[in-house]
């Protein structure tokens, strides 16, 4: 495996190094009536490089000029790029002065890194919206809280002190913080002729929420094939609990103060905790 490139492991603000594709297409609404027409549109993934956070724009059409508002958007948001990575799509081509670095031909593994947040988001996306059209304020908003679901995540235990209970997120990156949103009631059991439009918007955010975040987990189970002997799980290690009633940006933490059973003729141990100090993050 090569080393990764110098832009993604050289200290930077979050979106100054970003990789950009498009989402969709998506069906719009023009008003909330009965008597709507629809149209095509897009969703524009910004990735950073350095921090992996996302932001997400809603794009009125395929054209370049559409990109250009929606990327002087994010940059009004996010702050300027110094480099912007995608692939040789033709709407990608008229630039606002920015280093542009575009993958090689049918090379689709140089952007892996916001490929995989545009799989995700429309594998999910398609199933929370199915029939339904949304207006553009309704989709912005959507995207919105699908985008501080993604940038809640955690990535690393911050240090390996046991009494430090916090988790890396992007968010921390974006705001210095860790990103919270209001307490709700969960309306997935409601039925959908009984809710109004804002409480169908919340409804489609648990079903993402309770559909990405499981798939975020599964992807911490992989079992790859081991050579040698190594322990699983460590003391003072931070893990992520799953619970599938967690509400959206909630991610319950625990951090390991002793293992139980014993080794294996491997040296593994099996997955038993105890003594685990829970907590929600």
């Amino acid at each position: 495996m090569g080393d990764l490139p110098r832009r993604r492991v050289t200290p930077a603000r979050p979106f100054l190094n970003t990789g950009v594709d498009y989402a969709g297409p998506i069906q719009l609404r023009t008003t909330k009536g009965r008597r709507h027409h629809s149209y095509k549109a897009f969703i524009a993934v910004f990735v950073c490089l350095n921090t992996r956070a996302v932001h997400f724009k809603v794009v009125s059409d395929y054209t370049a000029d559409a990109f250009l508002a929606a990327l002087r958007r994010f940059s009004s948001r996010r702050g300027l790029c110094s480099s912007l990575q995608s692939d040789c799509g033709t709407n990608f081509l008229a630039s606002e002065q920015i280093q542009w670095r575009f993958n090689p031909p049918a090379a689709p593994h140089f952007g892996g890194l916001w490929e995989a947040a545009v799989k995700s988001l429309k594998h999910h996306l398609h199933r929370v919206l199915g029939e339904t059209t949304l207006t553009y304020e309704e989709m912005s908003t959507l995207l919105a809280q699908i985008e501080i679901c993604l940038n809640s995540r955690p990535l690393q235990a911050l240090s390996d002190d046991p009494d430090d209970l916090t988790a890396l997120t992007p968010g921390h990156f974006l705001i210095g913080l860790a990103l919270n949103v209001f307490a709700e009631l969960s309306l997935l059991e409601s039925p959908i002729n009984r809710l109004t439009r804002w409480q169908l918007l919340q409804k489609m955010r648990d079903h993402f929420w309770e559909r990405w975040s499981q798939e975020y987990l599964h992807s911490f189970l992989q079992r790859p094939k081991w050579w040698a002997a190594n322990d699983q799980v460590r003391v003072g290690w931070l893990c992520l609990i799953r619970s599938e009633n967690a509400p959206p940006t909630r991610w319950p933490l625990a951090r390991v103060t002793r293992l139980g059973g014993r080794s294996d003729s491997r040296g593994l141990r099996p997955h038993r905790y105890i003594g685990v100090d829970a907590f929600d993050y």
